[in-house]
């Protein structure tokens, strides 16, 4: 139904206009000279106008750039400021900590280390917690955990899953169904067929095949896809994951890293899940880095009744600066006073409210598009009906499309997550930050299907 001459010629003028309204960030950006691929993360390279916006100052859902511009912001940096820019609790917690209470790189506890493994105990309903810096790092190390405790060498994933940059997560599946290295992997250190196993997402008989060779310690799998676009669990399928793992000594770590915009205990809670372990990373912290994976007790008990595994010095489960005051006080501050039940209960009501109006404008149009959301968190797809797996959305994906639209709602004020049309709510944001994406998306479409 798109026009591709018309969105071409569309998608040349916003980037001309975006080319225009940011000389101070195109001028950083040419002349970055000493940085790999120009930004301090190559990630920073995915931008639909040539060159990335620059951030001049932050707070809330609104974000300023080097040359003056002001933006509603729907990115939340991936779901790392999904308490908003800089929330004041979790400052004031930083100030006291760098500026009053001092050390920061101790290598000792603190009280509110227990505080914040309570409460994660208390939403996600697994009881023992160690903390990392990134969620990569808590998925590594709850890898070596179950490969340890099963005495098993395989991972089992699902296609477009995401969990950092862990090597064994980066399996896709063939068109048999059996696995190989996803497009683009850099670098593997070993074939990664031999440290991990695939099944389709919401695909019950694959698994099944899967867990049936009786080498898998773990699946560690997102509860909803969200890396390759948010897709969701069919009815009965995570309780049908959780059956077949127990029914073939394989354990479950369910990675809650985005999926925790399904609401304050994450999709664990709000879906009844039963995980052997849980992953979060980056959000708790209130944009300080942090990671943590929590482990059901008789798991941990088993684990450290074990005396030829090495947990305290070089058995590679931690590093230096995991667990360190800095980040373990903003967990509090981020946990105890800004991501709270009653923050998500508005958030999910803002991501309701963006679901339904997107859906609003689709049908409008008799777009062939579809509405996704996970609790504070929404998108809209270029298929219909929505993908069931991760190879399906792969399919849908439509990249001049989505530069469009993400070119056209920069040009006028919003950020969406650069890497899909995903909006994500924050405590900060509100019904009118919501309506005016919903006038700008309907702009730009109109514009394109010359209505």
């Amino acid at each position: 139904m798109i026009d591709r001459n018309r969105l071409a010629e569309l998608f040349d003028r916003e980037r001309q206009d975006f080319e225009a309204k940011h000389p101070q960030s195109k001028a950083l950006y040419d002349g970055a000279a000493h940085l790999f691929g120009k930004v301090p993360m190559t990630w920073m390279n995915k931008k639909a106008g040539g060159f990335p916006i620059y951030l001049e100052r932050a707070r809330g859902c609104r974000v300023w750039d080097v040359d003056g511009l002001e933006y509603v912001d729907f990115a939340l940096g991936d779901t790392g400021a999904m308490a908003g820019h800089s929330p004041q609790p979790t400052v004031d917690a930083i100030i006291r900590r760098v500026a009053d209470d001092g050390g920061l790189a101790t290598m000792l506890p603190t009280a509110d280390a227990e505080w914040v493994g309570a409460e994660l105990a208390r939403r996600f309903g697994v009881e023992r917690w160690s903390f990392s810096l990134t969620a990569t790092d808590a998925n590594r190390w709850a890898i070596r955990l179950v490969r340890a405790l099963t005495g098993r060498g395989k991972i089992l994933f699902n296609p477009y899953c995401y969990h950092g940059s862990v090597d064994e997560s980066l399996i896709v599946a063939r068109s048999d169904g059996e696995g190989m290295s996803r497009p683009g992997n850099v670098g593997a250190p070993v074939d990664v067929t031999e440290t991990s196993r695939v099944a389709e997402f919401n695909d019950l008989a694959a698994l099944e095949r899967q867990l049936a060779h009786g080498d898998v310690a773990a699946v560690l799998m997102e509860p909803a896809l969200t890396n390759i676009g948010i897709v969701l669990p069919e009815t009965g399928y995570l309780q049908g994951v959780r059956e077949l793992t127990r029914r073939h000594g394989t354990l479950l770590i369910i990675d809650e890293t985005h999926t925790f915009s399904a609401g304050p205990g994450g999709a664990t809670a709000a879906w009844g899940l039963e995980p052997d372990i849980v992953v979060i990373g980056k959000s708790i912290g209130g944009g300080i880095p942090c990671g943590a994976y929590g482990l059901s007790a008789e798991l941990a008990e088993r684990a450290l009744g074990r005396t030829d595994l090495d947990l305290v010095d070089m058995g590679g489960v931690g590093g230096t600066l995991a667990g360190n005051p800095l980040s373990v006080a903003a967990m509090r501050a981020t946990l105890e006073h800004v991501l709270t039940d009653q923050a998500f209960a508005a958030m999910i009501a803002r991501a309701t409210e963006f679901a339904a109006g997107v859906q609003r404008v689709i049908d409008s149009y008799s777009l062939p598009w579809t509405v996704s959301q996970l609790g504070a968190r929404a998108e809209y797809r270029f298929a219909s009906p929505a993908p069931r797996n991760g190879t399906e959305s792969a399919a849908s994906h439509d990249g001049a499309l989505e530069d469009y639209l993400h070119l056209y709602l920069a040009n006028r004020g919003i950020l969406l997550t650069p890497f899909h049309n995903m909006a994500l709510m924050c405590p900060q944001t509100t019904s009118a930050d919501v309506e005016r994406h919903h006038e700008i998306f309907e702009e730009a479409i109109r514009e394109l299907t010359n209505h």
